[in-house]
Formats: C-alpha cells, sequence, structure tokens
C-alpha cells in the first residue's frame, strides 16, 4: 500500500503547511513525493524518537505532519515521545506504520508489528487499518487529531472492487453468524468463503478502524445466540479487535453467540518465515480462516 500512499500524498496532500518525514525509508516508493515536496519532505536518518520530536515541533507552528517507518520502529522504538510530544498535546500527526502484522517476514520479530493497534489505541489515537488501496484516499481526507495508519498488503480476491470505504463494511452475506476481519484479512476472509453456500457461511465484515463507536447498527443486527461471532487479527488477542468488539457488544447488552478469535500467536514452531508462513501458523490464512467455519457445519 506505500506506493498507493504515495499517490494520495501527490494528488491531496501537496499543500504548503504539509510536512512529510521518513525515517530513512521509502526507497522505491517515496522518491516523486520527495522531489514535489522538497524542503517539506524531511529524512530524518534512523532517528525515530527525533522523527516524532520533529514531527511535534512542526506541528506546533501549525504544520499537518506524516511521519513515516517501518511500523515497529514507528510506534515502538519512540514509544514515550508519541505518548508526551503527540497525544498530551493532541497535535495533528499521522504515524504511518509500513508493514503492520508479520508483512516483514523472515526479518523475524523486531521487524514485526503485532500489539501496535493496542498500543496506539491505548494512548488515544486513532487507529486505521486499510483494508484496500483505494481506502486510503477517504481514510485520509482529514485529520485533525494524532493518527496511526497501519499499512499492510491489499489481500483482495482477484478481479472484485472494492466497496466504497467505510470504517465497517460488509463484503459478503451469509447466515451462519458474523465473521469480522481487521483491514487487509477481510480480503482474505473474502477470498476464502466466496465460493461457500450463503446458508453454510457467516456473513463477513471488514474493520478498519478500532473506535466502537463506528460500528453500524447492521453489523449489531446480525448478532446471534444461535452462532459464533468469529474474529480474526493479525494482531495479539489483548487489545486488538475482539477486545473492543466485545467490550462494545457487553455496554450494549447485545445477544451473541461463541467467540471464535484467531489472532498472532508470535512464533508457535520458533521458526521465521514469510507473512505467510505466520498466518498459516496462526490460522489466519485462507484455509485456516476456512476450516475454522467449515468445523461449524
Amino acid at each position: 500500500m506505500r506506493r498507493e500512499l504515495a499517490k494520495e500524498i501527490l494528488a491531496n496532500w501537496n499543500l504548503p503547511d504539509v510536512f512529510f518525514l521518513t525515517g530513512d525509508l521509502g526507497f522505491m516508493a517515496l522518491e516523486e513525493v520527495k522531489s514535489t515536496l522538497g524542503t517539506r519532505f524531511v529524512n530524518t536518518g534512523v532517528a525515530e524518537q527525533n522523527m516524532v520530536g520533529i514531527a511535534a515541533g512542526l506541528a506546533r507552528e501549525g504544520h499537518k505532519v506524516f511521519a513515516y517507518s517501518i511500523a515497529p520502529f514507528c510506534y515502538a522504538r519512540p514509544f514515550e515521545q508519541i505518548r508526551n510530544d503527540i497525544c498530551m498535546a493532541n497535535l495533528p500527526i499521522c504515524l504511518i506504520g509500513n508493514g503492520g502484522g508479520y508483512a516483514y517476514g523472515a526479518m523475524g520479530p523486531t521487524h514485526h508489528a503485532l500489539e501496535d493497534c493496542a498500543a496506539m489505541s491505548a494512548l488515544g489515537m486513532r487507529v486505521l487499518v486499510p483494508a484496500f488501496n483505494e481506502d486510503l484516499g477517504p481514510m485520509l481526507s482529514s485529520f485533525t487529531a494524532p493518527t496511526y495508519l497501519r499499512l499492510g498488503y491489499d489481500d483482495r480476491p482477484p478481479k472484485t472492487a472494492a466497496p466504497a470505504y467505510a470504517p465497517w463494511r460488509q463484503l459478503l452475506t451469509g447466515s451462519r453468524g458474523v465473521l469480522t476481519a481487521l483491514g487487509p484479512l477481510g480480503g482474505v476472509a473474502w477470498g476464502a468463503l466466496q465460493d461457500l453456500p450463503e446458508e453454510s457461511r457467516p456473513s463477513v465484515w471488514v474493520a478498519s478502524e478500532l473506535c466502537t463507536q463506528l460500528i453500524p447498527a447492521d453489523f449489531y443486527d446480525q448478532l446471534s445466540e444461535n452462532h459464533p461471532l468469529y474474529v480474526i487479527e493479525e494482531h495479539v488477542a489483548a487489545g486488538g479487535l475482539a477486545m473492543h468488539l466485545a467490550y462494545a457488544i457487553s455496554q450494549n447488552k447485545l445477544p451473541c453467540g461463541p467467540l471464535r478469535h484467531h489472532y498472532a500467536l508470535g512464533y508457535p514452531s520458533g521458526r521465521y518465515g514469510s507473512q505467510s508462513f505466520h498466518r498459516a501458523e496462526c490460522g489466519l490464512d485462507a484455509i485456516g480462516i476456512r476450516q475454522m467455519i467449515l468445523a461449524e457445519l
């Protein structure tokens, strides 16, 4: 999605009050952004804490700021600066973490972002997890507060059009419960279940924002005590999509069947590999999702 991000910045954010910072990353994606923004594109070097401090200083001077890095370097390394410099002052800064979940594969756990949504949500940031390339435009149409954007890969089925953006969207109809996936895993679930008869599958939803206030009534209306609620996310169980959703259901005293939760298990085999390898180990690939659903039939 980083190339789509670059297109969005060039199309709509080449403005006098916008700065784009990078922690010495973005090769083969951000070159045109650099040449177009000129002095408003700043390579801060491999110094993420300093990058966040610079972003905060620019925002205090009235600018809107994008700050880009590999996801764990974006949220984990400068966590204190994000908390103190950005969130406490409620500054209009969008932190862009590229490669959410296991996206950096064999580079190992130092390059994986498995608890980022929980960490940034805990600080009160708006957490955005686009499912499809087309989501970036409407997501970034305006931001006025601390925001975390988690980039991944668009994994929709081939030759399918992405539905119009909404924080929560239905991708498939179904009559055997509800499945909701975080960001790009929505596309994986869509592909895994689209050929199952409607009476043999759950409805499939994708969530792209963790804010429970944005969950539509249509989603709640499909919950039933007679069928499971499935949640899949390339994120640890704590503080992720399932916990936010379970809290919302509890607060609203809604009927709901058993929760079937597939999430990032870390490294069950003690080995590191591609994103596909790690997803398969956690039951987050198309095969694992399909087996989860068929096991209920």
